[in-house]
């Protein structure tokens, strides 16, 4: 995997699929990294993982920016209460065994994918609450296409989703999209292409919280993970952008299936290997 082309074909993968889903890609990258680089401690692959999940969420950000798709405020709520649990994470990976770290991720991944497979499609509720109660706040969108985006959530569960989001993403290295899409879409009644868009810009700002912690600590300081980290990134900030412009041109259903099918063979694949 160490090849330049490699790399950079690796890359510009999961930047698509990540921008695409609203992921971050840390879901594909991190069992490319086990499989590739088995040697590699879990806060070392969390390390990488989540300095691509930053490149690509930053760069799928100023796309979906341009599309006009991204709900700022209730981002930046979100973003705010991913930090406190991101820096705590970052900081413990040292700590989990390689087999603990494997068979957490893997069951994550098959127990998200299921849920989606079974989830029936949300019900908007934007025009069932007239007079929403504390901690509900309705919204319109209009993006650059001039679709209008009609919906009504609750900020109070976005917040206690988004601690456990920050807790849990860093210590896995899966960016935390791969949670906060499905519960931003079926908990918080946000349409599909919103909330993907959102979720990375929600990405952009808690995995580099996540990436100055790593820094700190030095799990950046070995010459062989600057040159993944760098080459990877490279591939994902251009994969990005292909992913934010495929996006609108696909169905919310279909790209909600694509991440359940993902999950779920992902997360066999790991608990197999494990």
């Amino acid at each position: 995997m160490d090849a330049l082309p490699i790399l950079l074909l690796t890359g510009f993968i999961v930047g698509i699929l990540g921008t695409l889903i609203g992921a971050g890609g840390g879901f594909i990258l991190v069992p490319v990294l086990l499989f590739a680089h088995p040697e590699l401690k879990p806060e070392i692959i969390t390390a990488i993982s989540m300095a691509i999940v930053a490149a690509n969420a930053i760069s799928g950000s100023f796309a979906y920016a341009r599309e006009k798709r991204i709900d700022y405020k209730a981002g930046s709520q979100f973003a705010l209460f991913t930090l406190p649990g991101s820096v705590i994470g970052a900081l413990i990976t040292s700590y989990i065994s390689q087999h603990i770290f494997n068979t957490l991720f893997g069951l994550l991944l098959i127990l998200m994918g299921i849920y989606l497979t079974i989830k029936k499609e949300p019900v908007p509720i934007s025009h069932l609450v007239a007079k929403p109660g504390p901690g509900w706040k309705q919204h319109t969108l209009t993006d650059k296409s001039g679709q209008n985006y009609n919906y009504t959530y609750n900020q109070y569960i976005g917040m206690a989703i988004s601690v456990a989001v920050g807790f849990i993403s860093p210590i896995l290295g899966i960016g935390g999209g791969i949670i906060h899409v499905p519960v931003i879409v079926h908990y918080l009644n946000f349409p599909v292409h919103v909330a993907t868009a959102t979720s990375h810009f929600i990405l952009a700002i808690m995995s580099s919280v996540t990436v100055i912690v790593h820094l700190v600590t030095g799990n950046y300081s070995d010459p062989a993970i600057q040159h993944l980290v760098i080459f990877l990134a490279i591939g994902a900030i251009t994969g990005a952008q292909l992913g934010a412009w495929v996006s609108h041109k696909i169905k919310g259903s279909f790209i909600i299936k694509a991440l359940a099918i993902s999950l779920t063979l992902v997360g066999i694949r790991i608990l197999l290997k494990t």
